[in-house]
């Protein structure tokens, strides 16, 4: 069936392609019976019944005095209530902010101010990390199930109970529009304060929408297992509404328990990040590894692994390059053969590889990538209440994106580090990218952080923070030497600690400015005061 278009520009998609309100009508309507989010216990909410649970929902937000495009706060782990949350605070023309479960302290604090939020939903075991911190603008906690606290900082509300007749739903003030901010997705916050970014609807479709994504269908299953304060939790649900798919919301990651995971929930595609595919790889073989229904994969990054993860697997692997700020600029083809690469720039959006001065580098150097796109509204609308950081970050009418890359003769994009932390080294530029991919390549090694020390003579020297396989024992030198015949020379690391695990945030991201700050303690070991020296490689004519 043809719609009526409710633009003039034609790259602005109609409201009900794009925006989750109408997006969850429209399918409703259309694939009523059809289901759209499956959980791990097997239990199923179809179109039709998503929208009635939505409906009553909002309603209730709405007579708790919430208004269209008012902030609300969301301190939720993932679960039913969270998404339940998700979903009706757009519904209403709200806009979703979501925090981090691992928040307290000084940086719970900063996201409770930035956010400007009046409500609060949060789970009642978080509660009691609301009395350390200023409260800032907050009025009310809508407390979720469990254990309620006998006492909080703020006045309470049941959330079961934040309920309305479905048909208080309608009233708006004015259409929701592509254009309107969606959510507010805080960073990381490894290296210093998050950042509140805003995200309109068109944003979150243009980041994996038919575009972005063409490998992903209408009958396609995602399986999800970040947290969905996180885009790679959040996204999710929202990619698959606009296909009017489906979505598996799994709690967490589990090497032992994922395969079967997919397979009952009859998961189509997973996204695995960081060291996800090699926590499965590197998992004793077993009959599940082809017992499933997973057809494709995201790897990112994309390692020499791929070829290996497919044939064990039987899963088609894509790669790509995106973050909370831009909406997936470099996609890769299936099964890319360039390992290594991110893929190439897709349809609708520019990028340029530049110096510190914003001047273009030549194809095979290395520069920050920065991104713009020719949709309007389809990357991010700057940082909530930080001025500063949005003009920084779009200076010349460019998204810097604060990460360096290499392109090839061919149009490949290759990821080469966080440009703040390279390493530089006795006159070399390392890339602790590349020294992770060689340090996890031995067989005793599940993840590394590679980070910059001080040295005694200038510059940095390399550490690599390790952690081990399950049931393996990592033996620095053993390792060195491993490394002292697979790297060049200047990239060896000096400095090797290991770690039963990596300090990570709850997006899975390794906290290497933690890492950095304790530098080299005294389970460190040192390369070279064990007398195991690299030496430059000399060549004659």
């Amino acid at each position: 069936m043809t719609r009526e278009r409710d633009f003039a520009d034609p790259r602005i998609p109609n409201r009900d392609e794009c925006v989750l309100r109408y997006l969850l009508d429209r399918w409703a309507d259309e694939r009523t019976d059809k289901a759209h989010i499956v959980f791990a216990d097997g239990e199923e909410w179809t179109f039709g019944e998503l929208q009635k649970m939505v409906r009553a929902k909002a309603a209730g937000l709405r007579e708790l005095g919430i208004k269209q495009g008012e902030h609300v706060a969301v301190w939720l782990p993932n679960g039913r209530e969270a998404l339940i949350a998700f979903y009706a605070i757009n519904y209403i023309g709200a806009v979703f902010v979501p925090f981090n479960t691992a928040y307290r302290g000084n940086l719970l604090e900063h996201v409770i101010a930035n956010s400007g939020a009046r409500f609060l939903l949060v789970h009642p075991d978080l509660i009691p990390r609301l009395s350390e911190v200023d409260l800032a603008a907050l009025e009310r906690l809508v407390v979720t199930s469990g254990t309620q606290p006998a006492s909080a900082p703020l006045p309470m509300t049941p959330f079961e109970s934040v309920s309305g007749a479905e048909d208080d739903y309608l009233p708006l003030d004015h259409p929701i529009e592509p254009w309107d901010i969606q959510s507010i997705i805080y960073t990381s916050g490894t290296t210093g304060p998050s950042k509140g970014v805003l995200s309109s609807y068109l944003h979150m479709f243009s980041n994996a929408g038919p575009e972005s994504w063409p490998m992903v269908g209408e009958d396609d299953r995602y399986m999800c297992v970040a947290p969905i304060f996180h885009i790679g939790g959040m996204g999710p649900p929202f990619v698959m509404l606009a296909r009017g798919a489906s979505v598996a919301m799994i709690d967490n990651f589990s090497t032992d328990e994922f395969w079967s995971v997919a397979k009952a929930t009859k998961s189509t595609m997973v996204f695995l990040l960081g060291v996800m595919a090699t926590f499965l790889l590197k998992a004793e073989p077993g009959p599940g590894d082809r017992d499933h229904t997973v057809k494709k994969a995201f790897m990112v990054p994309l390692t020499g692994d791929a070829p290996a993860f497919t044939e064990r697997f039987g899963v088609d692997i894509y790669t790509i390059f995106n973050m909370t700020e831009i909406s997936s600029p470099v996609v890769s083809e299936a099964n890319p053969t360039k390992i290594g690469t991110c893929g190439k720039v897709r349809d609708g959006v520019e990028v340029r590889l530049v110096d510190r001065n914003d001047c273009e580098v030549a194809i095979g150097e290395i520069g920050e990538m920065l991104v713009r796109t020719d949709r309007p509204w389809a990357m991010n609308s700057g940082y909530n209440a930080n001025p500063e950081a949005t003009a920084e970050a779009w200076r010349n009418g460019w998204f810097h994106t604060g990460d360096a890359f290499r392109r090839d003769e061919d149009g490949y994009f290759y990821f080469v580090d966080r440009v703040k932390d390279a390493i530089r080294r006795r006159g070399e530029n390392i890339s602790s990218f590349e020294v992770e991919a060689d340090v996890c390549s031995h067989p005793t090694v599940r993840e590394a952080a590679a980070i910059a020390v001080p040295s005694e003579y200038s510059e940095d020297e390399v550490m690599v923070v390790v952690a081990p396989v399950p049931g393996q024992t990592i033996d620095p030198r053993a390792l060195a030497e491993f490394l002292i015949d697979t790297m060049p020379y200047f990239m060896v690391p000096r400095y090797i600690r290991v770690l039963d695990e990596l300090p990570k945030t709850p997006s899975a991201k390794v906290m290497k400015a933690e890492l950095r700050t304790e530098g080299i303690t005294a389970d460190t070991w040192d390369r070279e005061a064990a007398g195991l020296r690299v030496r430059r490689e000399s060549f004659s004519a």
